[in-house]
C-alpha cells in the first residue's frame, strides 16, 4: 500500500523523497478524479452546446469600480489563513511531514506569517482594483457558455462533496461521533460516497440553475464524469488502504480470475488507518498488515465504473430523451453498489431482522428512482411533442 507519495516513489523507484509524504495518495487520487471528471463534463456541455440542447447566458458587471472593502477584507483573510499555516509548516517540515493532516486542521501556525500574509494579499487585491479603476464604471455585459461554468461547479461538487460525505459518515456511525464529535467532523477519514454524492448534486443543480443551465441536460451531461470520478477515487482508496476494503477472502482464487492474486486477496500492507497487526521489522507510521487477506473491493470497484464510464460514453448520443442519461447511470450505479456491499465491511441497520447498510438503502432507491425516471422522463418527452 502507498499511503502516500513517499512510499509509492520508494518502492517503483527505490528512491526516497521526504517531501512527498505530506501528498496523501487517496487525495491524490481524488484530485485527479475531479479533473478527469471536469474535462468529460465540459466536453459533452460543448457538444450539447453545438447541437442546441444548452445555449449560453449573459452576465452582467460593473467594469472599473472603485475598490471594494469586502473584497480587500475577503482577500487578508484569506492571506492570513494561507501564510498563518505556510510560514509555520516552513519552520516545522519535519513535523509537518509526519502528521500532514494533523498540521493542516490545527490551530497551530505562525502569527507574524498570518498577519504579513493578511497585509500583502489585502494589498495585492487593492493594487489590482485600483489599477482597473475607471472615472466612471461601466456596466459590462459578457456572454458565458455553459461549459465555462464547469470550474465553478467543480469546485462547488468538491467542498460540498465533501461536507456531505462527512455528515452521511457520522450519521452511519453516530456512536463514534458521540465519542469524539469534534475528531470525527475534522478527520481526512471517514467518507461516505452517496453522502458526496447528494450534497453536491443539489448543490451543482442550484447553481446551474442560477445560471440559466437546463437541469436534465445538466445532469445527463455530468452522468459518465461521475461514474469515471468515482471510479478514479476509488482507486484511490485501494492505493491508501482506507479501510473500504471487504470482507475476509480465505478461498483459493478461482480458475476464471485472470487478475493477479493481490487482485483477488489482499492484507493492504501499511494501509493509512493502521489497521490489523504490525510488520515486523517496520518502522516508520504505517506499520500494520491485515491478519487475513480480504476482498478488495475498492478495486473490483475501480475496474466496474472505470468500464462503466466508457459504456455511458459510448450511450450518450444514442440517448435522446432529456433525463433518462442520468437514470441509466442511477441505475447502474445503485447495482453495482448494491452487489459490492454484500461482500464490503460496512455499518449495517437492523430493519425488521435484516442487516442492511446505509449504502445498500441508498443504492436500492436509486435502482427504483432510475426506472421510475427513465418512464417520467419518456412521458414528458412525448407530451412536448403532442
Amino acid at each position: 500500500m502507498y499511503p502516500n507519495l513517499y512510499y509509492f516513489f520508494q518502492d517503483l523507484f527505490g528512491i526516497k523523497l521526504g517531501f512527498l509524504q505530506i501528498f496523501q495518495s487517496f487525495g491524490v487520487l481524488v484530485a485527479i478524479s475531479f479533473l478527469f471528471a471536469a474535462y468529460f463534463f465540459s466536453k459533452e456541455l460543448q457538444r450539447k452546446e453545438n447541437e442546441g440542447l444548452v445555449s449560453a447566458g449573459e452576465k452582467k458587471y460593473l467594469k472599473g469600480e472603485a475598490p471594494k472593502t469586502s473584497e480587500i477584507v475577503l482577500s487578508s483573510v484569506f492571506g492570513f489563513i494561507l501564510f498563518y499555516k505556510l510560514v509555520y509548516i516552513a519552520f516545522n517540515f519535519s513535523a509537518f511531514s509526519g502528521d500532514t493532516q494533523g498540521f493542516i486542521l490545527s490551530l497551530q501556525g505562525n502569527l507574524i506569517g498570518g498577519i504579513a500574509g493578511a497585509a500583502l494579499l489585502g494589498w495585492m487585491r487593492y493594487s489590482e482594483m485600483k489599477k482597473a479603476q475607471l472615472p466612471k464604471p461601466e456596466l459590462v455585459v459578457v456572454k458565458l457558455h455553459p461549459y465555462e461554468h464547469v470550474p465553478n461547479m467543480t469546485l462547488i461538487a468538491a467542498v460540498a462533496g465533501i461536507l456531505g460525505a462527512k455528515i452521511f459518515h457520522n450519521l452511519e456511525n453516530l456512536d463514534e461521533f458521540i465519542r469524539d464529535p469534534m475528531g470525527s467532523i475534522f478527520s481526512f477519514s471517514g467518507l461516505t460516497m452517496y453522502g458526496g454524492l447528494i450534497v453536491a448534486a443539489f448543490s451543482v443543480i442550484y447553481y446551474a440553475r442560477k445560471n440559466g443551465i437546463t437541469t436534465t441536460h445538466l445532469i445527463d451531461a455530468c452522468a459518465p464524469s461521475l461514474m469515471l470520478a468515482y471510479g478514479v477515487g476509488r482507486l484511490g482508496c485501494q492505493m491508501a488502504g482506507d479501510g473500504d476494503w471487504g470482507i475476509d477472502n480465505l478461498s483459493a482464487k478461482p480458475s476464471w480470475f485472470f487478475l493477479p492474486d493481490w487482485a483477488w486477496a489482499y492484507k493492504y500492507p501499511h494501509n493509512v488507518n493502521n489497521v490489523g497487526i504490525p510488520i515486523p521489522d517496520c518502522t516508520g507510521k504505517y506499520c500494520s498488515v491485515l491478519e487475513n487477506p480480504v476482498f478488495p473491493t475498492p478495486l473490483w470497484e475501480a475496474i466496474i465504473c472505470i468500464s462503466l464510464f466508457f459504456v455511458l460514453w459510448s450511450l450518450r448520443k444514442k440517448i435522446t430523451t432529456p433525463g433518462v442519461m442520468f437514470c441509466v447511470y442511477l441505475i447502474l450505479n445503485g447495482v453495482e453498489r448494491f452487489f459490492i456491499e454484500k461482500i464490503r465491511i460496512n455499518t449495517t441497520y437492523n430493519i425488521f431482522g435484516n442487516h442492511i447498510t446505509q449504502a445498500e438503502i441508498i443504492s436500492t432507491l436509486l435502482f427504483f428512482l432510475g426506472i421510475v425516471g427513465i418512464f417520467y422522463f419518456r412521458k414528458l418527452e412525448k407530451k412536448k411533442l403532442t
